[in-house]
């Protein structure tokens, strides 16, 4: 039995801090891979994790190159707009909202994969009440960005 919790609890340390940290993108179902030229839902997870514990007022994700965004869902309590570029095609989605510090808000989004293999990078970018921002896209380390492999 001892052995059984500790293997829980080392489980439940590993997962669950990598499950409730970060900006994360997964498919609808939690999967970190998707097919070619599929129409895929996507989620986006993002926690407060505010060191100045600040609400997260916006949520900004730039769409990564050979995804086309076709939908997303309303997400209560929040305003959702979009960026394009000079040919009108969706760059990146906008949030803007209250995430208070030890909460967890959930983006639904719905798009095309591309059609050769790629590793799309989300790039997100939380902006906090107190206008400091975390930037997910790789530039440090400590904040990487979230990805899908496309196959």
């Amino acid at each position: 039995m001892r052995i059984l919790n500790t293997l829980f609890t080392v489980t439940t340390l590993a997962f669950g801090a990598s499950a409730a940290a970060h900006a994360v993108v997964r498919t609808e179902l939690g999967a970190t891979e998707s097919a070619l030229g599929a129409t895929e839902m996507y989620r986006l997870q993002v926690p407060n994790e505010s060191a100045a514990t600040s609400a997260t007022t916006q949520v900004r994700m730039l769409l990564p190159a050979g995804f086309v965004l076709s939908r997303t869902l309303q997400a209560p309590g929040w305003k959702r707009t979009f960026e394009k570029d000079a040919a009108g095609k969706i760059t990146a989605v906008v949030w803007t909202g209250r995430i208070e510090p030890q909460e967890i808000a959930r983006f639904y989004f719905q798009g095309a994969n591309p059609k050769e293999a790629a590793q799309l990078t989300w790039k997100v970018y939380q902006k906090y009440a107190d206008n400091t921002v975390t930037a997910w896209d790789d530039a440090n380390k400590d904040f990487p960005a979230s990805s899908t492999t496309v196959k």
